[in-house]
């Protein structure tokens, strides 16, 4: 249960990472354009030829600024579409588009009860009686002010609608608007409901959200501890975004009016207050409590533990040590990403991460407690620090204050970390036992390894990149790798059989560390992660379908473990089934019933016929035929006992629609005619054409494999059993 829940709120964390990843490009916009659209700056850099009004960089600045404020204006509608299109498993494009109509339903039916119900009147303006700020506009729509929160409830139910629907077979007549058409149709209805729902539901979570905020916000510097302690305590689970996101972006970071405007979330209150930042004396540190800190451990503290980790590296380590501490020192100052240097040393020494959150924890309080009121977009480097601090100067920012606090907490993080290090012999970068270099792919090593490879032979998907084949065999082979995706940092992935997972490999590729949480993998590379995943999603669209055992060699026959999950066991027969019709070919999700398409009633395929005879798969006999003629049961001659079954809930029809061309203990030879379907007949009465072929008494070295997705003739292989043995 507590890896299902882990699995859960990973995926709610990476799809929260396709929004956010807007965020930056949007403050740097609305930075720099409000920055240098100021009056007052102007002024006082005598700048009215160059920037003054009427220039055409003014004209440039001012567009930027309006650009970068309509992104924090629509992050809901964002967010609604960026966490569709990451809880989606296929078809992404149709999720989007499907959240975004969604939005714009759920909002319409909100502003329609608010009209009938009074609270908007009939010249749209708001009832004198309704709660100041409890209506907003959405996308132009009068509605209740769910904020971001609004977004992310889209985005999560369009998802679980799309997974759920984006492959249904409707009947023939409606067949149309079947597969994906379907998903923005019941995405419609759903929400149009929902809408209508949430106008009773909302106000009071509306009241308790505001009210949780106020408290939050009452505890002063003790609340903002907190906050940053469990914040920072979530690194290693990845389930930080999904804590901070919520004080970032609603009511629970406090609510203020900026501009004649109630905005929620401290990171909208920010930039509001940054758009109208001519009326604004300083910027509020009650809103930038909840990232302020941050610039301090990460341009100055953790640099300063990467340091203590350098100076204690053992001799002939240090050059090594010194290349990948630099990097990620500078990374983390540059951009604020710390996780290439926090896991660095989270697992050797999870002491010193404990230091590390209990100094970061305090740096978000320091920071509240001196008002300092930098903003961010992501995370607090020197980019940010330079465009939302150092641009609106110290008078509304008090920037100047990170510097000496910075310092003090440089020494804090060296002289704690190197004392610990030394102390109890932490094997942090440079002081590992294992004398071995570890070795980490580079480009030149891709590209090199290609180019001998060019010459001795054919070009394969593992030739072609080395990386990805690596980080495949790491994850236990193609046939064991269920999801790849990835986040700011962290390539995450889900697989059939965790134990598979072989970390070493998966760290020979430059990964900083493995997490595993159930059937979760994160393996942790940096800010190129991106590039990685998509160079491994290229690799498996043309990799072999094999398992590896963990810690084995590679070899040439695909391995696993067996159900006990600890001898090995590799393939010794596989037995061909071919179609038994001529249709559309696909796994058992596309089955529009739950038994079926959960594999309840046994493993297979399934076929949506396109012609009306359907054939003997093999050679083999009729075990029996169904009264109602819908389904035939059907053993081969080398022992696959199949049940062959005619679209779904067809036993209602009592056979008609069906001629038995066969009769119980038959014998029959691959092609023979087993019975005739009358498709017109069955499309008009039948819920779903769509035909499982299962495999009724697999054992347990028995597995099923798909051969056939799409246009399939009878007698074409569908799908492998594979027959397991243990090796000697």
């Amino acid at each position: 249960m507590k890896d299902k829940v882990f699995g859960v709120l990973q995926r709610v964390g990476r799809s929260f990472m396709l929004p956010i990843a807007i965020l930056p490009v949007a403050g740097l916009l609305l930075g720099v354009g409000s920055s240098f659209t100021n009056e007052t700056t102007i002024a006082t850099y005598r700048l009215q030829w160059l920037l003054g009004e009427g220039t055409v960089l003014h004209a440039l600045l001012v567009i930027m600024n309006k650009v970068g404020s309509a992104v924090f204006d629509n992050l809901p509608l964002i967010f609604a579409v960026g966490v569709a299109i990451g809880m989606a498993k296929r078809e992404k494009e149709v999720a989007a588009l499907s959240a975004a109509i969604a939005y714009l339903v759920m909002n319409t039916a909100i502003n329609a009860m608010l009209v009938l119900n009074g609270d908007i009147l009939e010249n749209g303006q708001i009832a004198a009686d309704v709660l100041e700020g409890t209506i907003a506009s959405a996308c132009g729509i009068l509605t209740l002010q769910t904020g971001v929160f609004g977004g992310i409830i889209v985005g999560w139910g369009v998802a679980a609608l799309h997974n759920r629907f984006y492959k249904i077979v409707l009947p023939n007549a409606l067949s149309f608007f079947g597969g994906t058409r379907f998903v923005p149709i019941i995405s419609t209805l759903v929400y149009m409901l929902v809408g209508i729902l949430l106008y009773f539901v909302w106000p009071p979570v509306q009241n308790g959200i505001h009210a949780l905020g106020g408290l939050v916000t009452g505890s002063g510097y003790i609340g903002t501890l907190i906050f940053g302690l469990i914040k920072r305590a979530l690194i290693p689970f990845g389930l930080h975004h999904v804590f901070y996101m919520p004080f970032w972006q609603t009511a629970l970071g406090g609510t203020m009016e900026v501009g004649g405007q109630l905005v929620q979330g401290g990171q909208n209150i920010f930039f509001a207050q940054l758009a109208n930042s001519a009326n604004v004396s300083h910027f509020s540190a009650d809103a930038t409590r909840y990232f302020s800190g941050e610039f301090i451990f990460m341009i100055f503290g953790l640099p300063g533990a990467a340091l203590a980790m350098y100076h204690c590296a053992k001799p002939e380590k240090k050059k090594a040590a010194k290349g990948l501490l630099l990097s990620a020192s500078l990374t983390c100052m540059l951009t604020g990403i710390t996780e290439p240097l926090e896991f660095s040393f989270l697992f050797v020494a999870p002491a010193l991460f404990v230091v590390q959150v209990i100094l970061a924890g305090s740096a978000y309080m320091i920071a509240h407690m001196l008002n300092i009121a930098v903003g961010l977009t992501f995370s607090g480097g020197l980019l940010d620090l330079f465009l939302f601090g150092i641009l609106q100067g110290n008078a509304k920012t008090s920037w100047l204050l990170i510097i000496p606090v910075g310092i003090v907490y440089f020494l804090l993080y060296y002289f704690i970390f190197r004392f610990l290090i030394r102390k109890f012999d932490f094997k942090t970068p440079g002081r590992e036992d294992d004398d071995s270099e570890t070795r980490l792919y580079t480009k030149a090593d891709v590209r090199a390894r290609r180019e001998d490879s060019a010459k001795e032979q054919p070009e394969s998907a593992e030739t072609l990149d080395p990386v990805s084949a690596v980080i495949t065999r790491g994850l236990g082979g193609k046939r064991n790798i269920s999801d790849v995706d990835c986040c700011a940092t962290r390539l995450r992935c889900s697989v059939h059989d965790e134990t598979l997972v072989n970390d070493a490999l998966l760290k020979s590729t430059g990964a900083s560390g493995v997490i595993h949480k159930g059937k979760g993998v994160q393996i942790i590379y940096g800010p190129q992660v991106s590039v990685i995943k998509s160079e491994l999603e290229a690799y498996l669209e043309t990799a072999p379908e094999e398992l590896y055992t963990a810690g084995t060699e590679e070899s040439g026959g695909q391995k696993e473990f067996d159900n006990g999950g600890h001898r090995s066991a590799e393939i010794v027969q596989s037995i061909l089934i071919s179609s038994p019709i001529t249709g559309m070919a696909g796994d058992l999700t596309m089955v529009p019933d739950e038994a079926f398409a959960s594999g309840m009633m046994g493993d297979g395929a399934a076929v949506l016929p396109t012609e009306s005879t359907v054939a003997a798969p093999e050679d083999g006999m009729i075990g029996f035929v169904f009264d109602t003629k819908h389904a035939i049961g059907f053993e081969t001659d080398l022992g696959i006992s199949l049940l062959i079954h005619i679209g779904i809930d067809t036993v209602k029809l009592e056979g008609a629609g069906f001629e038995v061309l066969v009769r119980n203990g038959q014998r029959v030879k691959k092609g023979e005619p087993l019975l005739k379907l009358d498709l017109e007949y069955l499309n008009k009465n039948a819920s779903s054409l769509v035909s499982p072929v299962i495999c009724t008494g697999l054992s347990a070295n028995q597995k099923i494999r798909l051969l056939k997705e799409g246009k399939i003739d009878a007698g074409e292989a569908l799908f492998a059993v594979d027959i397991y043995g243990e090796q000697p």
